[in-house]
């Protein structure tokens, strides 16, 4: 382990802020990082207490937030957070499993700045509901077309969950249905997808913590959405900026590059925001937010 894994940022630089705004979901996805479903709840993270976060992110200079859960178009404040971070200059994807969209966000989609993105799992409905555990392939579907028709920037990402899944046929229907951006993952080892087992960070990408960071619906503050029993700080008590700059992250990022490289990359003498540190050697996290952003829904 080397000097430049250990050390606090001094500069606090986020590219990636993930605002896991909430647990509750209409979907049960078999492989679900956080467990999420109908019978869960929004946290207590308040709404003056989000955009507050969002408030911090911006000054922060951080260049993406994401809105993520769960399904974050359920939260009771969703809409007025992600008018609020538009507002504040942050540019916002939000990860919607498209099922129900009011019009109200669709307005919101439209929106300067506004990205979203969406899972997708097989182009038989029934074999997409064996994994979403809810028959709503035909509402993802026309959702996914609408967006497009509409010139909503728009992402798909398809996670291989189950043994001769139909990834491919998936993805050529994405592609004729005008989708643009697709990409391919597995499934990651975490809530319903590491089934019951326990939490090891080699199954993270390297580059967790690293420029990027995830608030949880309690408003713990974790190195990415995966990472989420890797508690480095309060977003309310603490204050975002403190939180990443702080030693509790560096030693999770320390604790991530050690696991997933056996020992984290060589030193350097960079100041960054990054503390010199490159994940693109190491495994990504896709589909996910360019260059190596890791994605929320896997």
């Amino acid at each position: 382990m080397t000097l430049s894994d250990t050390r606090p940022s001094t500069s606090g630089k986020l590219r990636m802020l993930w605002l896991d705004l909430t647990r509750t979901c209409q979907l049960a996805c078999v492989h679900c990082l956080n467990d999420s479903g109908p019978d869960r709840a929004h946290g207590t993270m308040t709404r003056d207490d989000w955009k507050r976060a969002l408030d911090e992110a911006a000054e922060l200079g951080v260049g993406m937030v994401q809105f993520f859960g769960g399904e974050p178009t359920l939260h009771p404040d969703a809409a007025e957070l992600v008018t609020h971070a538009v507002r504040v200059g942050l540019p916002t994807e939000i990860y919607t499993n498209l099922v129900h969209v009011p019009e109200q966000w669709w307005e919101l989609f439209r929106l300067p700045d506004v990205k979203i993105a969406t899972s997708y799992y097989s182009d038989d409905a029934d074999e997409h509901a064996r994994i979403t555990r809810r028959p709503t392939h035909a509402r993802t579907r026309a959702n996914i077309i609408k967006a497009i028709d509409l010139g909503i920037p728009l992402r798909v990402g398809i996670v291989k969950v189950l043994d001769g899944q139909r990834i491919e046929q998936a993805r050529a229907e994405l592609e004729a249905l005008g989708v643009a951006r697709i990409d391919v993952d597995h499934v990651r080892p975490y809530g319903r997808g590491g089934h019951g087992g326990s939490y090891d960070p080699s199954g993270l990408c390297a580059g967790c913590g690293t420029g990027r960071a995830a608030v949880s619906p309690d408003g713990t503050v974790t190195p990415c959405v995966f990472a989420s029993w890797m508690n480095v700080g309060d977003a309310r008590a603490d204050g975002l900026a403190e939180v990443v700059r702080g030693e509790k992250m560096a030693a999770a990022r320390a604790a991530i590059r050690a696991a997933v490289s056996g020992g984290g990359p060589p030193d350097d003498d960079d100041d960054d925001d990054d503390d010199g540190y490159d994940p693109e050697p190491f495994r990504e996290c896709r589909p996910g937010y360019p260059p190596s952003i890791c994605p929320p829904r896997n």
